[in-house]
């Protein structure tokens, strides 16, 4: 294992995230407090409670999660995307590193970028709304499983995209979609019976309601199935990354 060049590759792309703070961080933290804002206070103060959480805190797990699903994507599938783009691909290629440690790398650090986002959120959110996590490190667990899982999923995206446009097209016409409608402000048991069922073939439902499940205990879904789906779409994706090292597909484009 060549953990110089997992280090290089690591500080490279959270050196880029420093230097770009205002996107990295400060935007999408300002966009979930207004969220806060809007739903948690003017809305939230009209509604009853939900499984017995006030409806800001209960909004509080999906909101995070939203940011999270986002950012993973992102910062992942533009750190591999522009070394394609400007050719630097190529000085990977000649160096001693394996696709494992190239993954390492890029997806690592695309993962602690969404898990310090998701932090930082998290002690942003309390500011606006008084709530507790029943169960801390089943929330950290969730927030680093699904940090990983979708920065895989970005970095997929970044070898697949052959254009900026191609970037943004999943993360704004199928991510974002999939987390409003997956429970991030609302519980689905409030759906009829055949929304219901058609929502759990989303499967933001499972990451949602299981994150919400490590604050407060209450869930739509039981955990085990939030966290096999988890895990299952992370096998999907590593499975997929491997295939992609194996037959060189867009590497080197």
């Amino acid at each position: 294992m060549n953990f110089y060049a997992i280090r290089a590759i690591y500080r490279f792309e959270m050196a880029r995230a420093w230097r770009t703070l205002m996107q990295s961080v400060a935007s999408p933290v300002i966009s979930t407090s207004l969220y806060f804002v809007v739903f948690g206070s003017a809305i939230g103060s009209h509604m009853v409670q939900i499984d017995g959480v006030s409806y800001g805190a209960f909004i509080v797990p999906g909101m995070i999660m939203l940011s999270l699903l986002t950012q993973s994507v992102a910062n992942a599938s533009f750190g591999i995307y522009m070394p394609r783009f400007q050719g630097t691909i190529y000085e990977i290629h000649s160096a001693p590193i394996s696709y494992l440690e190239i993954v390492m790398g890029y997806v690592g650090a695309a993962a602690s970028k969404s898990i310090i986002l998701g932090l930082i959120m998290l002690a942003t959110a309390r500011l606006f709304v008084p709530f507790g996590i029943a169960h801390p490190l089943a929330m950290i667990g969730f927030l680093v499983l699904t940090s990983i899982t979708f920065s895989l999923f970005g970095f997929i995206i970044g070898i697949w995209a052959d254009g900026f446009e191609k970037l943004q097209i999943i993360p704004l016409m199928i991510i974002t979609p999939l987390t409003f409608l997956g429970g991030t402000f609302y519980s689905i048991k409030m759906l009829p019976p055949f929304w219901q069922t058609a929502t759990l073939f989303n499967p933001v439902v499972y990451l949602v309601s299981g994150f919400r499940w490590s604050f407060y205990g209450v869930a739509d879904v039981s955990l085990g199935v939030s966290v096999g789906m988890t895990l299952a779409f992370l096998a999907l994706c590593m499975f997929v990354v491997r295939w992609i090292f194996k037959t060189g597909y867009r590497l080197k484009t």
